[in-house]
């Protein structure tokens, strides 16, 4: 007899958003039944592809599920990062998502996963026997997948290979053996990543070249920590400079100058700007790298040769070619949230776990309510990649965050869920820090956010 799949909700994706939008569904709907579905065996996403030595760029506390922290809480006590809120490494993601499943949400009985399954025009189909899996859904389909990330362990190089060159993705980086040289070819977190283990593996910065066909700049991780007084006083700073700022370029060198934004080469003006968090010591590190190739993007590698957009470059002929040039966060067109099925987007600028749980207690506590109430109190925020797209959707995304924070429901969860990087728990309103940094942000947040509309808008960005 063919299997079949009964359920209130398919979601389609079993990763950071899958994850985060089902358990705060299943915690505020008790009638509410999921069934998480993933070609992957396993719960987690991209973690369970992600290169050896990564470790989440923001402090754990704003990654996961809204049910369950990740990691302890620990402030670093030691080390670069001292003072700092811990970081969690790819094991502690995958071990954490695995524990989510199996100890919080399959126990509930109204969750199940389908690995190693794929969603298909209305069936599903198992990747090992070929077999459909006919599937009914009482109310909707989640695609969590919209903007799933690209990365390069599933990725392959954007560039030709000749015979005899070596390119290795990020994750193939500590089985490389005794290589005399490298090229790290990406400008995103991937390549920073890739360069800062290098550098800590003791390899000379003069053996290390870097294909940088943007310049990156990114947040200084001591400005964004789950401590109310310190991340709402970082937004009142971006509200405060946004209010007269005069382009992108002005915006952001004010905001390098207030200690939120950095930059690896301070004489180069930044076009790119995913804004991951950098910390100080790993500025220190990737600066010691000055053999730089900007000649547009890499075209093809050839032993002792890169050809990109702008010329060729030299390189040793041993070269161990770093493929970190996946493209990431998708850039993909924001659509209605609550349509023919649930599309996971952000609501408020990044921090997408959180905004996938929003939109699963929203369906929760909403569930039969019209979608256009649903999608007027979560409209979506789409990713962004230069400095004029980040100007137009932090505008865009501090509207969405005072819509739903205007719902006094919606607020009490928001400000007890550790995910959200903007709460501001009971006990800690009357710090006297945190009192003068919501202070500050409620002061120049309408002509901030009118700012930072302004700026997008003139570079031609669509708000």
């Amino acid at each position: 007899m063919a299997r079949s799949v009964d359920t209130d909700y398919l979601v389609v994706g079993a990763g950071a958003a899958g994850m985060a939008f089902v358990d705060a569904l299943v915690d505020h709907d008790p009638t509410a039944h999921a069934t998480l579905v993933d070609r992957r065996a396993a719960a987690g996403g991209h973690w369970l592809d992600a290169y050896p030595f990564v470790r989440l760029h923001q402090a754990s506390q704003f990654y996961g599920v809204a049910s369950t922290r990740l990691g302890s809480g620990r402030v670093q006590e030691s080390g670069p990062e001292r003072g700092l809120h811990e970081r969690a490494t790819g094991p502690e993601i995958r071990s954490y998502y695995a524990r989510v499943l199996t100890e919080r949400l399959l126990p509930t009985g109204r969750v199940e996963l389908l690995g190693g399954h794929e969603y298909r025009d209305g069936h599903l189909l198992d990747l090992a026997t070929g077999r459909e899996v006919e599937v009914r859904v009482r109310r909707r389909v989640v695609d969590a997948r919209y903007l799933a990330p690209s990365v390069p362990a599933l990725t392959p190089p954007p560039f030709a290979v000749d015979e005899g060159a070596r390119v290795v993705p990020a994750g193939g980086l500590p089985d490389v053996g005794d290589a005399a040289a490298f090229v790290v070819v990406g400008s995103g977190k991937t390549a920073t990543d890739a360069v800062v283990w290098l550098l800590g593996q003791g390899v000379d910065p003069e053996a290390v070249r870097w294909v940088r066909p943007r310049d990156p700049w990114m947040l200084d991780r001591a400005a964004v920590q789950p401590d109310p007084a310190v991340f709402l006083g970082m937004a009142g700073i971006l509200m405060a400079v946004a209010s007269d700022a005069t382009s992108p370029d002005d915006l952001f060198l004010r905001l390098e100058d207030a200690g939120v934004m950095t930059r690896i080469d301070p004489a180069v003006m930044p076009t790119m700007a995913r804004t991951p968090t950098l910390g100080r010591w790993e500025l220190d590190l990737l600066r010691t790298v000055d053999r730089v190739v900007r000649h547009g993007h890499l075209r093809r590698v050839a032993p002792g040769r890169l050809s990109l957009d702008d010329g060729d470059a030299p390189v040793p002929k041993g070269a161990v070619v770093v493929h970190c040039a996946a493209y990431g966060l998708p850039l993909r067109p924001a659509v209605p949230i609550w349509g023919e099925r649930i599309t996971l987007q952000s609501v408020r600028a990044g921090f997408p776990p959180f905004c996938a749980a929003l939109v699963g207690f929203v369906e929760a506590t909403r569930h039969g309510r019209p979608d256009a109430e649903k999608n007027r109190l979560c409209p979506p925020t789409p990713y962004w990649s230069t400095p004029a797209d980040w100007a137009a959707m932090q505008g865009r995304g501090a509207r969405a965050a005072a819509t739903y924070m205007a719902d006094p429901d919606v607020a009490a969860w928001a400000h007890g869920v550790l995910l959200n990087p903007a709460r501001v728990p009971p006990e800690e309103a009357a710090r006297p820090e945190v009192r003068a940094a919501v202070a500050r942000y409620l002061e120049f947040a309408p002509a901030g956010i009118a700012g930072l509309e302004r700026v997008g808008r003139d570079a031609g960005v669509t708000v």
